[in-house]
């Protein structure tokens, strides 16, 4: 593990472990804190290849996510502790206060490359500007290398907590999922 993952997970710890102050003005803002440490204070994640953004993202999506670390049909040795302590409300709460966050502003690639045909099953679920609906989250904007482990992961059946991602990223090539990503990290 390196360095700056390792010093992201004492952070939560260490703010999981300290009491909420009693005069905090928000309750949500001051519960959402232990998430910040990986996530971002303002958006953005402290490393964007290998955690995804969550500010901004679909609230479906997220209450899904949190509820499948929780219970185990998404695995991750970070996000499934951190869920297993959360009750259902809690799980709520959370993704309704990140999903009311605005998505992190960024400079726009100089020119994006041209869409991949293979993209086209995609828009159907995650919309024709890929911002997301109900329920598919959002993938506008989201790194590249975020992107290609996630497709990587449903093609790999290593990720398992959707019944169609496995299916559509194993129709795709390599290439093809590459060439997806690379597209939708430039929007």
């Amino acid at each position: 593990m390196t360095r700056r993952f390792l010093s992201a997970i004492f952070g939560v710890a260490i703010a999981i472990a300290l009491p909420v102050p009693a005069h905090a003005a928000d309750e949500m803002e001051a519960a959402a804190q232990p998430c910040a440490a990986c996530h971002g204070a303002k958006g953005v994640p402290i490393d964007p290849k290998t955690i995804p953004v969550i500010w901004g993202q679909q609230e479906s999506y997220l209450m899904k996510q949190l509820r499948d670390f929780r219970n185990g049909e998404r695995k991750s040795q970070v996000m499934a502790p951190l869920a297993k302590g959360l009750a259902e409300g809690d799980l709520r709460k959370l993704a309704a206060y990140f999903a009311a966050k605005p998505w992190p502003a960024r400079s726009a690639a100089a020119k994006p490359p041209a869409a991949p045909k293979a993209i086209a099953q995609c828009q159907a679920c995650h919309q024709p500007n890929f911002e997301g609906g109900m329920p598919a989250p959002r993938l506008a904007g989201l790194s590249n290398e975020y992107l290609v482990a996630s497709m990587r992961a449903f093609a790999t059946s290593e990720r398992t907590n959707n019944l169609d991602m496995p299916g559509f990223m194993r129709a795709l090539s390599e290439q093809q999922r590459a060439a997806i990503a690379r597209y939708l990290s430039t929007l």
